[in-house]
């Protein structure tokens, strides 16, 4: 099954008010309309008429807690690049990650490898179970994990237009 086309990414134009109260919101997703309209010196009926179009428009997607994994255990993270087997269709591999807690993120990637995968584990012996289990029940050919040392902090509202 071919791709949906998508729709373009500039469909939507931000002026610097947009890009103050998505940088404010990117920062704390629960900050209320009357603390985003302090921080961008605007009433907050105005800041809550342009949160509710950023939202319509798609360009913000919803709120999530920044979960700390570290702190409930998951202390090991590793990212690995995975090669698919022959005739391993894309998107039952993509749904197939949903078996496996301990994958946190996944993108489709473009180069040598075929997917990078984010796991989140306790520690080796965990690691080594999911990198089996991919290998024998998931499709994967090959794989290549380096362990994540340390993670650098940024501000996604930097690659605001």
């Amino acid at each position: 099954m071919a791709d949906r086309p998508r729709k373009p990414l500039t469909d939507v134009s931000l002026d610097r008010l947009d890009r103050e109260i998505l940088a404010v919101l990117s920062r704390d997703g629960r900050a209320t309309y009357q603390e985003v309209s302090q921080q961008v010196r605007l009433s907050a009926n105005a800041a809550a008429d342009r949160i509710r179009r950023l939202r319509t428009q798609g360009v913000i997607r919803g709120y999530r807690a920044d979960l700390d994994l570290a702190r409930v255990g998951r202390t090991l993270v590793a990212l690995t690049d995975v090669n698919l087997r022959d005739g391993t269709d894309n998107r039952g591999f993509e749904a197939s990650l949903q078996q496996l807690p301990q994958i946190a993120g996944a993108a489709h990637v473009t180069g040598e490898y075929d997917y990078q995968l984010r796991i989140v584990c306790t520690g080796t012996d965990e690691l080594e179970a999911v990198v089996e289990a991919l290998k024998r029940d998931h499709g994967v050919r090959e794989l290549h994990s380096r362990i994540v040392l340390r993670e650098v902090e940024l501000d996604p509202a930097r690659a605001l237009p």
